[in-house]
């Protein structure tokens, strides 16, 4: 990963936005721009280089990891130890503009940082810089994104040889989680989604108790990490004997969701995408099932920028990586959705999911 290089694209951009330095405190940012996967960290962007900041538990992990800043061990809180460093490293002039990560820091946090800046330092409330070069990933983040997909789809494997009536949904869940482990994953992307009968038509029906019985989908929403990039994928199957008009359902959301993706391409915007599924879904009678935007992207988080749904005017670039996720919901009856994830390339896009969307019954 070229972290100098981000840090340097980044220091370019201060000017612009009238600032002197950017204090990054979101760590799926410090760990895109330097490097660090620890808990604990701020780091400090400015013109003339880059301090990272962590404590002692981080002392030997952040001199192996950070790249492209010096390295603070603190042996007081984070901020205070920033606050010194601040204090004898600013400009003479009167003032001196740290931009600061607003939607991921608490007013508190907010007000002590405030409070212990010595004079003549302003913090301002910084526009989304990083999360902005984050929806572009590079030949390294792609591969990364590959492998997490590929490894995540052999996971459904595993779920079509567990999910069977009376298999409690927990269960489902846990056999695909320990496989992810035995395969090398770091950890789940999010907590397996398994939700049967009525619970399918939750659109986050995480796995609970609940015993898998016949005539319903079972819906199948999971992701892995790896080497710190996430994987989403999702697939519905059906129990027992299926009823046409479960087959009418899927066919509409597989065909809305191939659709989407046949809409993605440099130059479209996000809402263009949205519409894609949803003019498939109107026309067959579904729309109004349809409760949540089509898709978003994926990275070091599992929902980054893009958010793929109306009223959004992003339009898409070569390198961006989204899902595509339509769904139809019946509450008290059964839900569906598929799920794929999707590269953006300079001619249209990648399918990077692998898995079939067959109609699967059990």
């Amino acid at each position: 990963m070229n972290h100098r290089g981000r840090q340097e694209n980044l220091r370019g951009q201060l000017a612009s936005c009238r600032l002197d330095a950017l204090l990054i405190s979101h760590l799926p940012n410090i760990r895109y721009l330097c490097g660090f996967t620890g808990s604990a960290g701020l780091l400090l962007v400015e013109e003339s280089g880059s301090v990272f900041f962590t404590d002692v538990r981080y002392a030997t992990q952040s001199r192996e990891e950070v790249e492209g800043a010096g390295v603070v061990i603190a042996r007081k809180a984070l901020v205070t130890a920033l606050a010194e460093r601040v204090a004898g490293m600013r400009k003479k002039s009167n003032e001196w503009r740290i931009g600061i990560e607003a939607d991921h820091l608490t007013v508190a946090e907010k007000k002590r940082l405030r409070d212990l800046m010595p004079r003549g330092v302003q913090l301002r409330n910084a526009p989304p810089l990083v999360e902005r070069a984050r929806m572009m990933k590079d030949a390294a983040e792609l591969e990364r994104i590959r492998a997490a997909v590929l490894l995540g789809t052999r996971l459904f494997d595993r779920a079509l040889e567990v999910i069977r009536p009376g298999v409690r949904e927990n269960e489902v869940a846990a056999e695909m989680e320990y496989a992810a482990r035995r395969a090398g994953a770091e950890e789940m992307s999010f907590p397996t989604i398994i939700a049967s009968g009525a619970r399918s038509a939750l659109t986050h029906g995480r796995a609970s108790s609940q015993a898998i019985a016949n005539g319903g989908f079972v819906v199948c929403d999971f992701g892995v990490i790896l080497a710190g990039y996430c994987s989403d994928q999702t697939r519905a199957v059906w129990v027992g004997e299926p009823t046409d008009e479960a087959r009418r359902a899927y066919d509409a959301v597989k065909q809305a969701q191939l659709s989407a993706i046949e809409s993605v391409r440099p130059g479209a915007a996000v809402a263009q995408v949205d519409t894609a599924a949803r003019k498939v879904l109107r026309r067959a009678g579904l729309g109004r099932y349809f409760t949540h935007s089509t898709g978003h992207g994926v990275g070091l988080e599992i929902h980054e920028a893009p958010r793929v749904a109306q009223g959004q005017d992003e339009v898409l670039q070569p390198g961006m990586v989204i899902t595509i996720e339509p769904g139809v919901y019946f509450p008290g009856k059964w839900g569906v959705r598929i799920e794929d994830i999707v590269a953006v390339t300079a001619r249209g896009c990648e399918l990077l999911t692998p898995t079939s969307k067959d109609f699967l019954a059990i």
